[in-house]
């Protein structure tokens, strides 16, 4: 796996403070995305020790809620395994911190992936541009879902997503 950056104190990509691994590849590559310059797989730096070592002093801090996979597409083919890989580093080492993660696909397509029992939140859906919306929470636009995974995952029927309301449940 490849990444462009890791943001610290981030507010806008998920629930509280917290840190963001920008991963590179993506095949979705939507009119009007903010970050155009993660599409490419091969592009950014390798996700090596040092990095992780970078987020998990972020995550250290009490302060920082949890961490967010952005990028890119963290579910891009080629990252994957990856992301499953570090995501479940990070529950044992964090449990009590929440995991995010950004996709342009559609929760009844990754529903299944092994990642999903590490994540906490999913904003699932490709970026439309003509559903650009500002005043929207965690999501760039209206056909964007912020879904509960873990909710998600213990209904019986798991294809239909419970939505994440943050401190409004």
């Amino acid at each position: 796996m490849r990444y462009h950056n890791i943001t610290h104190d981030d507010m806008l990509n998920g629930d509280g403070l917290r840190v963001v691994l920008w991963v590179a590849g993506c095949e979705h590559c939507c009119k009007g995305c903010h970050n155009p310059i993660t599409w490419d797989p091969e592009g950014g730096l390798p996700f090596d020790e040092a990095a992780k070592k970078e987020i998990f002093e972020q995550l250290e801090k009490s302060y920082i809620s949890g961490l967010t996979f952005s990028g890119g597409d963290p579910l891009f083919p080629g990252n994957r395994l990856d992301v499953r890989s570090f995501a479940e580093e990070v529950k044992e080492r964090f449990p009590d911190k929440t995991i995010w993660l950004y996709t342009g696909y559609d929760w009844e397509e990754v529903l299944h992936y092994p990642v999903m029992q590490y994540v906490d939140v999913l904003v699932d859906g490709e970026f439309i541009e003509e559903q650009k919306d500002v005043r929207l929470q965690w999501k760039g636009s209206a056909n964007q879902r912020v879904i509960d995974v873990q909710e998600s995952l213990k209904q019986t029927d798991p294809v239909k997503p419970v939505l994440y309301c943050g401190d409004y449940k």
